[in-house]
């Protein structure tokens, strides 16, 4: 067996892990205290564990900053910093590039408009989305064990959590995501599904789903 990694982690990687949490630095995860940063960092090292490259892997540490830290103007230093390619992934995993949060078009439409994108997308798009939602899933099955119904209360849409994941599994999964993500997000969006569909859900309240 061989003992060489599928890839060699370089100084663009490591500027991007600080670049990231700059951008985030003042973040906090849904509900929660827990520094947003934490999330970037969880997505790239799927990424990475489904054999992801750097390009990739990097992608997965930006992968919310032009759709949540400034739109246009931070993917235009993505693509300076970072290359092309990178840029091009952070983009397709966007499914807004508004630098005023309030100008962003309405949640479902931004997510249908993101799901037709993710259908024909490439590798490495489909990669870094597949990561994201399988942490964003185990986070949200975590909280509903532990507190039930009111957990959800931090999205603005928790009713459509179950269409929300039921569609982006589907799709990821007719892509051609990587199926050591598709099938872990299988394990966790399916039981999440199946207890959103069968719990009453309260009213959203607090911040984006």
């Amino acid at each position: 067996m061989s003992t060489t990694p599928h890839v060699t982690l370089g100084a663009r990687y490591f500027d991007a892990v600080a670049f990231s949490s700059l951008l985030h630095a003042e973040q906090v995860r849904k509900g929660k205290t827990t520094a947003y940063i934490c999330h970037p960092l969880a997505v790239s090292a799927l990424v990475l564990e489904a054999e992801g490259d750097e390009d990739q892997a990097i992608a997965g540490l930006l992968h919310d900053t032009a759709e949540d830290c400034g739109g246009e103007p931070i993917l235009r230093q993505i693509r300076w910093r970072y290359g092309n390619r990178v840029a091009a992934a952070v983009e397709g995993c966007s499914d807004s590039l508004a630098a005023d949060p309030t100008q962003k078009a309405p949640w479902k439409e931004r997510k249908e408009g993101h799901l037709r994108h993710l259908a024909t997308a490439g590798p490495d798009v489909l990669i870094v989305t597949a990561a994201d939602k399988l942490h964003n899933a185990r986070a949200i099955w975590a909280d509903v064990q532990a507190r039930g119904p009111s957990s959800l209360r931090v999205f603005n849409h928790p009713k459509e959590i179950a269409w929300y994941y039921q569609a982006t599994l589907d799709t990821l999964t007719a892509a051609g995501a990587p199926t050591l993500l598709t099938s872990q997000l299988a394990e966790v969006a399916i039981p999440l599904i199946d207890w959103l569909k069968s719990n009453p859900l309260p009213e959203g309240a607090a911040a984006k789903a």
